[in-house]
């Protein structure tokens, strides 16, 4: 009989027990069995993840955002965090957490998360029963390669923490290491059949797998004659596209390298245009079209040197890369590039498909945007400084910026793409008062900030510090700044032109004659941006805006130095710099 505590109606207890009383033994074993199969199977608990990112110019973000999204789909719980608001405490309360950064300059963190990466080296968090991965950002050119990421990844292991899978080191050209990476991590991480499948390939950014043939439509020279500059105005369409941007963002450049560079590695090699190579993702190709369309065929660093050695044995160039020479090799290959490694040290039996595979793919340049959509609709402007020079007897250029000089008459198409950079954006109140730091082609984006803010008729004011060399050849888009004081746009303009006098004046020199403003400005809620070149000109804005802060705080450096950081932390101090 079925007991009457059953979940069951009368009618429903009286037919099953008439269906149940003449089952064998063997019968009712298997409707036992066959009734457990119908019910719920408790599953693994899906896996937990934390995707932490430190970033400079946005990529870190962006493969943050895109690793969150191919997780979930595998049914893994996910959660993005930016390095910056965290401490090194935090990673005790993940239970799996990966770590995608850049290195940036030198060896260096990224900006945002310099804070962070500070307390981490000096702090020891207990991490056992952690587990980590990291994917590191950076570029082959520079000696100290993903230098940042191997540092958090040695230390997380020090700490305790167990590896998920294996750091992956991304050049430039990251998206296939970053696959890979990616691939692995969500494998290790599948639980149960629904997610035991084959890893989640994620989607490829239309932007940067196809990049869009952009025709340009205006080239002009920005500077005077009698200047020591070459400075141009770009303006490119985005019709039919289907890109957007906001001011802030970079456009990538995917330019081609000059035919000169081309007949010179020709020459040198003597290997024929015309000989089928492979490139790095099996493509296959001429010689010629690779080394124009597809290959970096100029900078020269120490992995190229490297992979040249193993190639066949050079006692000179082993011991320039032997570690007690580091400052001979930096001085070595200062201001030489590939070609100069095959004149000087030649290959006997180097073939085509060997010299291809030392080779990075061509990478993208990316230019601040210098104009507002509202502005210019279905067009992207740029400015930029043809790069030229002399290296040892030798004429070089910039494979991007000259190609956009000398190779980019209005008509031509140009390969582009939209890069975000979420990190240099216009305060989302537009009666907030902004402050703009942009010495030469740094003034791109505030051209763009200007335009975007007189388009919605922002009533914050504007101050825009400006410089160049002189004041007659240099002063890049002058007109357009007299256009926007008279329109309120702008509402303040201040200019340094250091070759003008006998002393060099430079912006940080006059933004400390107007230190006693400058910081009213800033309690009043100003944000403050600087854009340009971080070695030098970046550095010492960064430093005089301390001293201001501590002049007119009347607190030491220090305090300072921390008021200063706070801007950061709270997005009031961002800065775009190269």
């Amino acid at each position: 009989m079925i007991p009457s505590h059953a979940p069951f109606s009368p009618e429903q207890s009286v037919s099953l027990s008439a269906l149940v009383s003449g089952f064998s033994p063997e019968q009712s074993t298997w409707l036992s069995g066959f009734l457990a199969g119908l019910s719920p199977q408790p599953v693994a608990a899906p896996s937990n993840l934390t995707v932490v990112y430190g970033t400079e110019s946005g990529n870190c973000e962006e493969l943050a955002d895109r690793t969150i999204k191919a997780a979930k789909k595998k049914g893994v719980k996910a959660v993005m965090k930016n390095l910056a608001d965290l401490s090194p405490s935090d990673f005790a309360k993940f239970e799996n957490f990966a770590v995608i950064i850049s290195t940036w300059g030198d060896g260096e963190p990224p900006e945002a998360a310099e804070g962070f990466y500070n307390s981490f080296i000096n702090e020891s968090p207990d991490l056992k029963g952690n587990r980590f991965t990291v994917c590191a950002l950076g570029d082959t050119s520079y000696d100290k390669y993903c230098e940042i990421g191997k540092i958090f990844d040695t230390r997380l292991e020090s700490l305790g923490a167990e590896r998920i899978t294996e750091r992956e080191d991304c050049d430039v050209d990251f998206e296939d290491s970053y696959t890979a990476w990616l691939g692995r991590l969500l494998d290790s991480l599948a639980v149960g059949s629904s997610v035991a499948s084959a890893s989640v390939v994620p989607s490829v950014e239309y932007s940067k797998k196809n990049y869009f043939p952009s025709e340009v439509l205006d080239n002009v020279l920005l500077n005077g004659e009698g200047t020591a500059k070459e400075t141009i105005h770009v303006e490119l369409s985005l019709e039919g596209s289907g890109l957007a941007y906001e001011v802030g963002d970079a456009l990538a450049v995917v330019p081609l390298n000059a035919e000169d560079v081309v007949s010179a590695i020709l020459k040198q090699t003597g290997f024929s245009e015309s000989e089928e190579v492979e490139i790095k993702g099996g493509e296959k190709m001429s010689f010629g079209a690779a080394l124009r369309s597809k290959l970096d065929i100029t900078a020269l660093s120490r992995a190229i040197v490297k992979k040249y050695l193993a190639l066949a044995a050079n006692v000179d160039l082993e011991s320039l890369l032997s570690g007690e020479k580091k400052a001979e090799f930096v001085a070595w290959i200062w201001g030489r590039q590939i070609i100069d490694l095959l004149q000087e040290h030649p290959v006997a039996g180097l073939t085509a498909q060997q010299f291809v595979s030392i080779l990075r793919k061509m990478p993208p340049r990316l230019y601040s945007i210098a104009s507002s959509p509202k502005a210019h609709p279905g067009e992207v402007h740029l400015t930029v400084a043809a790069v030229r020079y002399d290296g040892h007897g030798k004429e070089r250029k910039g494979v991007a910026s000259t190609f956009l000089t000398d190779e980019a008459p209005v008509g031509d198409k140009v390969q582009v793409y939209v890069h975000s950079n979420k990190n240099f954006r216009l305060p989302a109140s537009d009666d907030t008062p902004i402050i703009m730091v942009g010495p030469g082609t740094g003034v791109a984006p505030f051209r763009a900030f200007v335009e975007e803010r007189g388009e919605r008729g922002a009533k914050g004011e504007s101050w825009l510090f400006f410089g160049d060399q002189k004041y007659n050849f240099d002063f890049l888009y002058q007109l357009e700044w007299q256009d926007h004081l008279k329109s309120g746009a702008l509402s303040k303009l201040d200019v340094a032109f250091s070759r003008d006098q006998p002393e060099k004046v430079y912006v940080q020199d006059v933004m400390k004659k107007s230190a006693s403003e400058i910081y009213t400005w800033l309690e009043k809620g100003a944000h403050f941006y600087v854009c340009g070149d971080a070695n030098r000109m970046a550095k010492d804005v960064h430093e005089t805006l301390i001293g201001i802060v501590a002049e007119h705080r009347k607190i030491p450096l220090d305090e300072a130095t921390a008021y200063v950081d706070q801007l950061k932390k709270d997005k009031r101090y961002q800065r775009d710099v190269y």
